[in-house]
């Protein structure tokens, strides 16, 4: 058996210098070593797993809004006739809104002794923006002005002013609905506290229903009342005049007591 030598210490002492004295200038290993070989990829440190977070709590359901009170809100906010206008633009709580062409706001005479509320934009209405400007629209200027007014008088006194309950037309021309007429009851009394009339005249089922809570034209129609603070004359729609020209005698009296109103009678 071949015994391998070991070096002692003088001996390799000896052996180095020998090789510094060839040239050697570094120490060579065992192996070899490939100087081309890519060096490996450290490994990745290991990362700790992110803390547990507390559980979020699922979204509850909306707000529950009334849309009654957000009108009154916003119709009390508005300090003018154009306010007023702009807040109704804005009301996002009224679906008809949605299928109208236009916001139908006022006609005539800004205040005018006389402020007409008819019930909701028809078709035509709905088209140019302005209420009354259909059929029955043609024949309240001619009611009107058979007692010397309308909506642009040579003299200021001799105005009306016109709205609606709704401003939107409903779809089909159906008649509002209860909660519309609610929805909307509190910007036609700002509407009325901004014109500021002598008189109101309430045209119509819906117009008595916004102004007076009570329905039944034909036994409403000619006795005055109070609406929105004001003194009311109950009147059928011209649209219904239109289908019954019998009634046209009763809407004449209704005019000339609306006259001796405005020249101070009784």
């Amino acid at each position: 058996m071949v015994m391998e030598s070991v070096l002692g210490y003088h001996d390799a002492k000896a052996l180095l210098a020998w090789q510094i004295e060839l040239g050697a200038t570094e120490a060579i290993g065992d192996t070899a070593v490939n100087r081309y070989e890519l060096p490996e990829k450290s490994a990745k440190p290991a990362t700790a797993p992110p803390a547990p977070t507390a559980p979020t709590a699922a979204p509850g359901p909306e707000p529950v809004v009334d849309p009654v009170a957000a009108a009154t809100s916003a119709a009390a906010n508005a300090g003018s006739l154009e306010d007023l206008k702009d807040a109704l633009a804005a009301f996002p709580h009224c679906d008809l809104k949605r299928g109208a062409r236009n916001l139908v706001f006022s006609d005539g005479t800004p205040g005018a002794r006389v402020m007409i509320i008819g019930e909701a934009p028809g078709r035509d209405e709905d088209r140019e923006g302005r209420p009354f400007v259909g059929r029955a629209g043609q024949l309240l200027d001619r009611m009107f002005a058979a007692i010397g007014l309308g909506r642009a008088p040579k003299r200021p006194e001799d105005g009306i002013y016109i709205t609606n309950v709704l401003p939107w037309r409903p779809p089909q021309n159906r008649d509002p609905t209860a909660d519309e007429i609610a929805m909307m009851r509190p910007f036609l009394a700002r509407h009325v506290a901004l014109a500021n009339p002598d008189f109101v005249v309430l045209m119509g089922n819906i117009s008595c229903d916004a102004g007076l809570e009570k329905r039944g034209i034909t036994r409403l129609r000619g006795t005055w009342t109070t609406a929105f603070g004001k003194p009311a004359l109950p009147m059928v729609h011209p649209a219904y005049l239109l289908r019954t020209p019998s009634a046209k005698r009763e809407a004449w009296a209704d005019l000339l007591s609306l006259q001796a109103r405005l020249r101070g009678g009784a």
